[in-house]
Protein backbone atom coordinates (compact mmCIF):
# COMPACT_ATOMS: atom_id res chain seq x y z
CA UNK A 1 0.00 0.00 0.00
CA UNK A 2 2.78 2.40 1.13
CA UNK A 3 4.88 1.76 -1.81
CA UNK A 4 1.91 2.42 -4.19
CA UNK A 5 1.18 5.43 -2.48
CA UNK A 6 4.78 6.77 -2.84
CA UNK A 7 4.30 5.67 -7.04
CA UNK A 8 1.23 7.77 -7.16
CA UNK A 9 2.82 11.09 -5.75
CA UNK A 10 6.02 10.20 -7.66
CA UNK A 11 3.96 10.31 -10.93
CA UNK A 12 4.71 13.67 -13.54
CA UNK A 13 0.60 14.31 -13.09
CA UNK A 14 0.78 15.19 -9.59
CA UNK A 15 3.89 16.98 -9.45
CA UNK A 16 2.42 19.06 -12.25
CA UNK A 17 -0.77 19.32 -10.34
CA UNK A 18 1.10 20.64 -7.35
CA UNK A 19 2.85 22.86 -9.31
CA UNK A 20 0.25 24.11 -10.81
CA UNK A 21 -1.44 25.03 -7.24
CA UNK A 22 1.80 26.03 -5.76
CA UNK A 23 1.80 28.79 -9.10
CA UNK A 24 -1.76 29.90 -7.87
CA UNK A 25 -1.65 30.16 -4.40
CA UNK A 26 1.27 32.75 -5.02
CA UNK A 27 -1.23 34.52 -7.46
CA UNK A 28 -3.53 34.87 -4.05
CA UNK A 29 -0.95 35.57 -1.91
CA UNK A 30 -0.20 38.13 -4.11
CA UNK A 31 -3.56 39.68 -4.37
CA UNK A 32 -4.10 39.99 -0.43
CA UNK A 33 -1.49 42.69 -0.88
CA UNK A 34 -4.36 44.84 -2.69
CA UNK A 35 -6.67 46.35 -1.10
CA UNK A 36 -8.77 47.03 -3.92
CA UNK A 37 -8.89 43.47 -4.66
CA UNK A 38 -9.53 42.29 -0.78
CA UNK A 39 -11.98 45.00 -0.97
CA UNK A 40 -14.04 43.45 -3.38
CA UNK A 41 -13.09 39.71 -3.45
CA UNK A 42 -11.64 39.42 0.24
CA UNK A 43 -14.21 36.73 1.48
CA UNK A 44 -13.12 34.62 -1.66
CA UNK A 45 -9.33 34.97 -1.43
CA UNK A 46 -9.00 33.69 1.70
CA UNK A 47 -11.15 31.01 0.88
CA UNK A 48 -8.51 29.81 -1.77
CA UNK A 49 -5.59 30.55 -0.03
CA UNK A 50 -7.11 28.26 2.91
CA UNK A 51 -8.28 25.61 -0.17
CA UNK A 52 -4.53 25.44 -1.17
CA UNK A 53 -3.45 25.09 2.15
CA UNK A 54 -5.42 22.48 2.93
CA UNK A 55 -3.60 20.47 -0.14
CA UNK A 56 -0.47 21.07 0.73
CA UNK A 57 -1.08 19.56 4.00
CA UNK A 58 -2.93 16.72 2.49
CA UNK A 59 0.29 15.97 0.06
CA UNK A 60 2.64 16.20 3.45
CA UNK A 61 0.52 13.71 5.17
CA UNK A 62 0.29 11.64 2.22
CA UNK A 63 4.03 11.30 1.65
CA UNK A 64 4.51 10.97 5.69
CA UNK A 65 2.26 8.06 5.27
CA UNK A 66 4.06 6.73 1.74
CA UNK A 67 7.70 7.15 3.34
CA UNK A 68 7.14 6.71 6.81
CA UNK A 69 10.37 7.24 8.82
CA UNK A 70 12.28 7.75 5.52
CA UNK A 71 10.00 11.01 4.92
CA UNK A 72 12.51 13.15 7.24
CA UNK A 73 15.91 11.72 5.47
CA UNK A 74 15.42 13.76 2.88
CA UNK A 75 16.08 18.01 3.30
CA UNK A 76 13.39 18.71 0.32
CA UNK A 77 11.01 16.97 2.48
CA UNK A 78 11.93 18.23 5.35
CA UNK A 79 11.80 22.08 3.75
CA UNK A 80 8.21 21.11 2.65
CA UNK A 81 7.45 20.42 5.82
CA UNK A 82 8.69 23.12 7.71
CA UNK A 83 7.33 25.32 5.03
CA UNK A 84 3.60 24.34 5.62
CA UNK A 85 4.34 24.11 9.22
CA UNK A 86 4.91 28.09 8.76
CA UNK A 87 1.79 28.39 6.79
CA UNK A 88 -0.30 26.84 9.42
CA UNK A 89 0.73 29.13 12.36
CA UNK A 90 -2.35 30.96 13.32
CA UNK A 91 -2.34 35.08 13.16
CA UNK A 92 -2.02 37.28 16.10
CA UNK A 93 -0.21 36.85 19.42
CA UNK A 94 2.61 38.59 17.90
CA UNK A 95 3.00 35.74 15.07
CA UNK A 96 2.16 38.24 12.13
CA UNK A 97 5.22 37.78 10.90
CA UNK A 98 5.09 34.55 10.69
CA UNK A 99 2.22 34.57 9.17
CA UNK A 100 3.60 37.00 6.04
CA UNK A 101 6.24 34.21 5.53
CA UNK A 102 3.27 32.40 3.95
CA UNK A 103 5.12 33.66 0.74
CA UNK A 104 7.59 31.13 1.01
CA UNK A 105 4.93 28.48 -0.47
CA UNK A 106 6.03 29.71 -3.58
CA UNK A 107 10.03 28.02 -3.18
CA UNK A 108 8.24 24.70 -2.92
CA UNK A 109 8.25 24.93 -7.04
CA UNK A 110 12.28 24.56 -6.40
CA UNK A 111 11.80 21.39 -4.26
CA UNK A 112 8.84 19.72 -7.12
CA UNK A 113 10.79 20.98 -10.12
CA UNK A 114 13.86 18.56 -10.83
CA UNK A 115 15.87 21.58 -13.03
CA UNK A 116 15.47 23.85 -10.67
CA UNK A 117 15.93 22.45 -7.37
CA UNK A 118 19.26 21.11 -9.62
CA UNK A 119 20.24 24.56 -9.35
CA UNK A 120 20.11 25.22 -5.55
CA UNK A 121 22.16 21.67 -5.27
CA UNK A 122 24.50 23.15 -7.15
CA UNK A 123 24.15 26.17 -5.49
CA UNK A 124 24.71 24.48 -1.88
CA UNK A 125 27.58 22.60 -3.25
CA UNK A 126 29.27 25.32 -4.03
CA UNK A 127 29.47 26.65 -1.00
CA UNK A 128 32.57 25.26 0.54
CA UNK A 129 35.19 26.57 -2.47
CA UNK A 130 32.54 30.21 -2.37
CA UNK A 131 33.99 30.40 1.15
CA UNK A 132 37.56 30.55 0.06
CA UNK A 133 36.50 33.25 -2.76
CA UNK A 134 34.71 34.96 -0.30
CA UNK A 135 37.46 35.40 2.55
CA UNK A 136 39.47 36.88 -0.23
CA UNK A 137 37.43 39.42 -1.23
CA UNK A 138 36.98 40.38 2.57
CA UNK A 139 40.60 41.07 2.52
CA UNK A 140 40.53 42.47 -0.37
CA UNK A 141 37.90 44.84 0.65
CA UNK A 142 39.43 45.40 4.13
CA UNK A 143 42.08 46.36 2.56
CA UNK A 144 40.65 48.78 0.45
CA UNK A 145 38.55 50.55 2.41
CA UNK A 146 41.69 51.02 4.93
CA UNK A 147 43.74 52.52 1.56
CA UNK A 148 40.26 54.53 0.78
CA UNK A 149 39.32 56.20 4.48
CA UNK A 150 42.61 57.33 4.75
CA UNK A 151 43.33 58.59 1.25
CA UNK A 152 40.14 60.35 0.81
CA UNK A 153 38.23 60.70 4.02
CA UNK A 154 39.15 64.23 5.06
CA UNK A 155 37.94 65.60 1.68
CA UNK A 156 34.86 62.90 1.04
CA UNK A 157 33.57 62.33 4.86
CA UNK A 158 29.73 60.94 3.65
CA UNK A 159 31.73 58.24 1.30
CA UNK A 160 35.05 57.81 2.72
CA UNK A 161 35.15 58.83 6.44
CA UNK A 162 34.87 56.20 7.98
CA UNK A 163 35.89 52.10 7.66
CA UNK A 164 32.25 51.10 6.84
CA UNK A 165 31.47 53.68 4.81
CA UNK A 166 34.32 53.60 2.92
CA UNK A 167 33.45 49.22 2.65
CA UNK A 168 30.19 50.59 1.45
CA UNK A 169 31.37 52.70 -1.06
CA UNK A 170 33.88 50.48 -2.46
CA UNK A 171 31.11 47.66 -2.44
CA UNK A 172 28.79 50.26 -4.92
CA UNK A 173 32.05 50.72 -7.24
CA UNK A 174 32.08 46.71 -7.28
CA UNK A 175 28.78 46.44 -8.35
CA UNK A 176 29.46 48.96 -11.22
CA UNK A 177 26.40 51.39 -9.74
CA UNK A 178 27.11 54.96 -10.83
CA UNK A 179 31.06 53.93 -9.67
CA UNK A 180 32.34 56.47 -12.52
CA UNK A 181 29.98 59.89 -12.37
CA UNK A 182 28.97 59.30 -8.87
CA UNK A 183 32.00 58.66 -6.96
CA UNK A 184 34.80 58.32 -9.37
CA UNK A 185 35.31 61.30 -11.16
CA UNK A 186 33.83 63.82 -7.92
CA UNK A 187 37.07 62.28 -6.27
CA UNK A 188 39.34 62.77 -9.01
CA UNK A 189 38.49 66.46 -9.42
CA UNK A 190 40.15 66.50 -5.81
CA UNK A 191 43.02 63.84 -6.29
CA UNK A 192 43.83 63.58 -9.63
CA UNK A 193 45.75 60.15 -9.04
CA UNK A 194 42.84 58.40 -7.67
CA UNK A 195 42.18 56.65 -10.76
CA UNK A 196 44.78 54.42 -9.57
CA UNK A 197 43.40 53.01 -6.60
CA UNK A 198 40.03 52.64 -8.42
CA UNK A 199 40.87 50.66 -11.35
CA UNK A 200 43.13 48.38 -9.77
CA UNK A 201 40.34 47.59 -7.44
CA UNK A 202 37.79 47.40 -9.74
CA UNK A 203 40.12 44.93 -12.16
CA UNK A 204 40.28 42.74 -9.02
CA UNK A 205 37.37 42.58 -7.30
CA UNK A 206 34.59 43.01 -10.63
CA UNK A 207 35.96 41.02 -13.31
CA UNK A 208 38.21 38.81 -11.03
CA UNK A 209 37.13 37.47 -7.94
CA UNK A 210 33.16 37.60 -8.92
CA UNK A 211 33.73 35.55 -12.07
CA UNK A 212 35.58 33.03 -10.09
CA UNK A 213 32.42 33.25 -7.90
CA UNK A 214 30.32 32.33 -11.21
CA UNK A 215 32.90 29.62 -12.27
CA UNK A 216 32.47 27.79 -9.47
CA UNK A 217 28.73 27.73 -9.11
CA UNK A 218 28.37 26.39 -13.07
CA UNK A 219 31.24 23.46 -11.78
CA UNK A 220 29.28 22.55 -9.01
CA UNK A 221 26.11 22.45 -10.80
CA UNK A 222 27.79 20.90 -14.15
CA UNK A 223 28.92 18.09 -11.10
CA UNK A 224 25.29 17.83 -9.81
CA UNK A 225 23.63 17.54 -12.87
CA UNK A 226 26.43 14.51 -13.57
CA UNK A 227 25.20 13.33 -10.27
CA UNK A 228 21.62 12.84 -10.75
CA UNK A 229 22.85 11.05 -14.45
CA UNK A 230 24.21 9.02 -12.38
CA UNK A 231 21.97 7.88 -10.34
CA UNK A 232 19.05 7.44 -12.86
CA UNK A 233 21.77 5.49 -14.61
CA UNK A 234 22.10 3.15 -11.16
CA UNK A 235 18.73 2.76 -10.74
CA UNK A 236 17.73 1.58 -14.61
CA UNK A 237 20.65 -1.23 -14.43
CA UNK A 238 19.07 -1.81 -10.47
CA UNK A 239 16.37 -2.35 -12.33
CA UNK A 240 16.90 -4.22 -15.59
CA UNK A 241 19.11 -6.56 -13.25
CA UNK A 242 15.78 -7.08 -10.90
CA UNK A 243 13.36 -8.03 -14.06
CA UNK A 244 16.67 -10.74 -15.24
CA UNK A 245 16.62 -12.23 -11.64
CA UNK A 246 13.15 -12.41 -11.86
CA UNK A 247 12.65 -13.80 -15.40
CA UNK A 248 15.37 -16.04 -14.57
CA UNK A 249 13.78 -17.33 -11.41
CA UNK A 250 10.31 -17.96 -13.57
CA UNK A 251 12.57 -20.19 -16.29
CA UNK A 252 14.16 -22.13 -12.85
CA UNK A 253 10.39 -23.08 -11.86
CA UNK A 254 9.57 -24.01 -14.79
CA UNK A 255 12.60 -26.42 -15.14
Amino acid sequence: MREQLDRWLDQAVVRNTIVAVIIFNAIILGLETSQVAMARFGDLIVLLDKLCLAVFVIEIVLKLIAKGPRFFKSGWNIFDFVIVGISLVPAGQGLSVLRALRILRVLRVVSVAPRLRRVVEGLLNALPGMGSVFMLMTLIFYIGAVMATKLFGASFPDWFGTLGRSAYSLFQIMTLESWSMGIVRPVMEVYPYAWAFFLPFILVTTFAVVNLLVGLIVNSMQDAHHEEDNQRTDAYRDEVLARLDSIEAMLAKRE
